[in-house]
């Protein structure tokens, strides 16, 4: 009996033990898996639009366009990492690349935060090429690869 017990004791304490122990570091995707749009949209579909509609339309763009184009040298979709793209998984590698995400994030929001304040006063006409612009560009960070 009380070898049991001692034999439960000590798989109690390297469950414990491994669940406390260093845990190695996942390589963080370098664009995020949540940036992306939902639908291309062509003119007539947007000449339809509601100025309120094409105005979200064009902060999303930006956000997209702003979370990818720093990284196309790298990257054009998400999910790739730097242990993909052969970059050391090292802890200065991963600081850098935090650091960069962290500064991206304050620039898209404040860059959102400015448009929503701004961009109503923006022409009609001109929201709808603008978001049209944006998705052209889009469109082609997805044959970018083709020039490789």
């Amino acid at each position: 009996m009380k070898t049991r017990t001692t034999l439960l004791s000590i798989c109690f304490f390297l469950i414990i033990a491994s669940g406390f122990s260093q845990k190695k570091t996942i390589p963080k995707s370098i664009i995020s898996k949540n940036i992306g749009i939902k639908k291309y949209h062509d003119g007539e579909e947007l000449e339809r639009m509601q100025k309120g509609q094409l105005l979200e339309l064009y902060v999303e763009r930006i956000e997209v366009l702003a979370n990818i184009l720093p990284y196309i040298a790298f990257a054009t979709k998400p999910g790739i990492t730097m242990s993909t793209l052969g970059i050391p998984n090292s802890n200065d590698n991963r600081k850098a690349l935090d650091n960069q995400l962290e500064n991206t994030d304050s620039y898209v929001k404040n860059t959102i935060d400015f448009q929503r304040v701004i961009l109503p006063y923006s022409d009609r006409g001109n929201l709808v090429t603008a978001v049209l612009f944006y998705e052209e560009i889009m469109k082609s960070i997805h044959s970018y690869n083709e020039f490789n």
